[in-house]
């Protein structure tokens, strides 16, 4: 699968929702070109470099998005909010005249169902905690608090951790392994 890529500071996972400003040209084509092809895009975690900036060196693992809304944001911008499908493998990427990064992807094989485990239920009541704030709550994302890959996807993306330790953590296929490092990562944080 050909798609662009969206080198950004932050993450999106299957089932979670970012709202987006897009002011460069390159961007504001590949949204037309996205919702007239009725097809999506893929967001990548930056390596180096800047979300604006002509060169991005970015993670080669990231989710294919799909555009679920979009509107002329007060300060003139075009805001677009996205919800990931799928997390992808970006196989091979270059970059196009106008500076749009694009690469073929391949699907990684969906993560297995799991409920999440009595050791981590204090995962959980932190993730219940985050959604009242209403940023976050009004991003209307669904959330089953009993399935550790929604628990662990949505932590993931909303917990202040560092850029490495997040695509460790979205690179991570097994849903358990996930929550044990997401717990070990909420302990330091609280002894830190």
């Amino acid at each position: 699968m050909n798609v662009p890529l969206f080198p950004l500071n932050s993450i999106v996972l299957p089932r979670g929702r970012i709202p987006l400003q897009l002011f460069e040209p390159r961007y504001i084509d590949m949204l037309t070109r996205c919702l007239k092809e009725d097809r999506g895009f893929v967001v990548v975690l930056l390596r180096e470099g800047g979300e604006a900036g002509p060169t991005a060196a970015f993670y080669d693992i990231g989710t294919y998005v799909r555009i679920i809304d979009f509107q002329q944001l007060e300060n003139g911008l075009l805001g677009i909010t996205v919800e990931g499908a799928s997390k992808v493998s970006v196989v091979r990427s270059w970059q196009e005249e106008d500076g749009l990064n694009v690469g073929d992807v391949e699907c990684l094989i969906e993560e297995v169902e799991s409920e999440v485990p009595e050791r981590f239920t204090e995962l959980p009541s932190v993730l219940r905690a985050l959604f009242r704030h209403p940023v976050i709550r009004d991003l209307n994302m669904d959330i089953d608090y009993d399935d550790a890959r929604d628990v662990g996807w949505r932590l993931t993306e909303l917990l202040p951790l560092d850029k490495q330790e997040k695509q460790k953590l979205v690179e991570l296929q097994d849903p358990l392994e996930r929550l044990s490092r997401l717990q070990e990562l909420l302990e330091a944080l609280e002894e830190g």
